[in-house]
């Protein structure tokens, strides 16, 4: 059966738009209630759902519309307030809660705003429960009697708990003590927690996009946007930067010159450091993952496999193979022996600390890999449109592809989250691979 509201990542869209408006989000809060109701095993007591939320202003609105919906399916609530997504899912397992919500639309702009479930273990829903949940959406909505309706309360020391349990991510014997780090916070959600654990665990701390004020999340700031990390690491002679997405499961760094290192080259660096341990028995990547690593994966015995874009198909193929490292070139990155979900902060010292056991900068780390130019094409569609109906593109494919043999690779998808064809093309010269890539994109102009 196919998902009507749920995506990749989740529900997400623009505010005030079908499907984030109050109604809706309240309605989905009271169906998620009655799914859980259903499940739960703690049949003496009425279920319970944490909810947390990025900086977005719209957060505020749906927050309150999710909490109606649950109370009125008489589940309790418990607010967390701003915090990463990967902070719910955390706190949810700690917590033995029923539930995880986060309120964010993690990299998109301040006007679109999302809904994502986490399971009491702190994983994303499984597909059928996701399934049952919009089966209910399209019942009426009524209300358990007063006396069973759900209440709330908050979870004040929401952001002292998570930041002790990063903290215990990095190796006792190790600190950071003489390194100076720009941390970049995208105005999201890590804006008051990644500096304090940094700096607890003894780096000279400049922050740097860690004022949000409900409109600037993403804003030229964070992992999509590396510009003013770069910037800002060059300006203060700092020895790296981090930079995360407004929700901050996402992770890039750059080194000392400000060069950006994406996910890609991050997941590398740390299945390097596992090798050398003797704790990596495979890595997952996607089906966008460079060709680089897939090289020289091979060359070190490592075993590697691609699943479909979207960090919870890289984390059930990881599931899948029983491995513990797996990631993607957005900077989605986890490592299931530390975390049940990816998380920006947990990658960042998984990478700190690989740098300090051996004694290395970034750059030092990448001497023996050079990854293949890639070249990405947003196309902007409309919602729904299959560019494997287009003819002219699907033959122009198979040509491209032809062109490049064994030395590059084309792929065509359509975005999980937002009304986008991404458009591919890898090829071992750059101009190569963006002459074909544009070329590709071509066929969608006026779709």
């Amino acid at each position: 059966m196919k998902r009507k509201y749920f995506g990749t990542d989740g529900i997400r869209g623009k505010v005030g738009a079908a499907p984030i408006t109050p109604d809706f989000v309240m309605r989905l809060g009271y169906a998620a209630g009655k799914v859980l109701a259903q499940v739960s095993h703690q049949e003496s007591n009425r279920p319970t759902v944490l909810i947390g939320k990025d900086t977005r202003i719209s957060g505020y609105m749906l927050e309150a519309a999710l909490q109606a919906g649950f109370a009125a399916a008489g589940v309790d609530v418990v607010l967390a307030g701003p915090m990463p997504t990967p902070a719910i899912a955390y706190l949810t397992r700690a917590l033995r809660l029923n539930a995880g919500v986060v309120i964010s639309a993690s990299h998109n702009p301040f006007d679109d705003n999302g809904i994502k479930f986490f399971s009491a273990q702190g994983t994303k829903l499984p597909d059928q429960v996701e399934l049952e949940i919009e089966a209910n959406l399209e019942l009426e909505m009524h209300c358990v009697p007063s006396e069973k309706l759900g209440k709330a309360r908050r979870l004040d020391d929401a952001p002292g708990r998570y930041i002790e349990f990063c903290k215990s991510s990095f190796p006792n014997e190790l600190d950071l003590r003489g390194l100076k780090i720009v941390v970049d916070c995208a105005h999201g959600a890590a804006y008051h927690i990644a500096p304090h654990v940094l700096h607890e665990l003894g780096a000279e701390v400049i922050a740097i996009g860690n004022q949000p004020n409900g409109i600037n999340i993403n804003d030229q700031v964070g992992a999509t946007d590396t510009a003013a990390l770069s910037q800002a690491v060059q300006h203060h002679h700092a020895d790296l930067g981090i930079a995360l997405d407004g929700d901050a499961d996402r992770l890039m760094m750059t080194d000392a010159t400000g060069r950006v290192y994406n996910g890609d080259e991050l997941l590398y660096l740390m299945a390097t450091d596992r090798l050398a341990q003797g704790s990596l028995s495979g890595v997952v990547g996607t089906l966008m993952t460079n060709m680089a690593l897939e090289v020289a994966f091979e060359e070190l015995g490592v075993p590697f496999a691609r699943a479909k874009v979207g960090d919870r198909y890289v984390l059930e193929l990881m599931r899948e193979r029983g491995w513990i490292l797996g990631g993607e070139g957005s900077g989605h990155l986890l490592c299931l022996d530390q975390h049940s979900t990816g998380d920006g902060i947990i990658s960042a010292l998984q990478v700190l600390s690989a740098l300090r056991r051996h004694n290395k900068t970034l750059p030092e780390f990448f001497t023996g890999i050079s990854m293949f130019p890639q070249a990405l094409v947003n196309v902007r569609v409309v919602a729904g449109t299959d560019w494997q109906k287009n003819a002219a593109m699907v033959a122009d494919k198979a040509l491209v592809e032809a062109e490049l043999g064994k030395n590059g690779r084309v792929l065509i998808r359509a975005s999980g989250t937002e009304p986008l064809i991404r458009v591919m093309v890898e090829a071992r010269q750059d101009e190569l691979a963006q002459q074909m890539a544009k070329r590709l994109a071509a066929h969608l102009s006026g779709v």
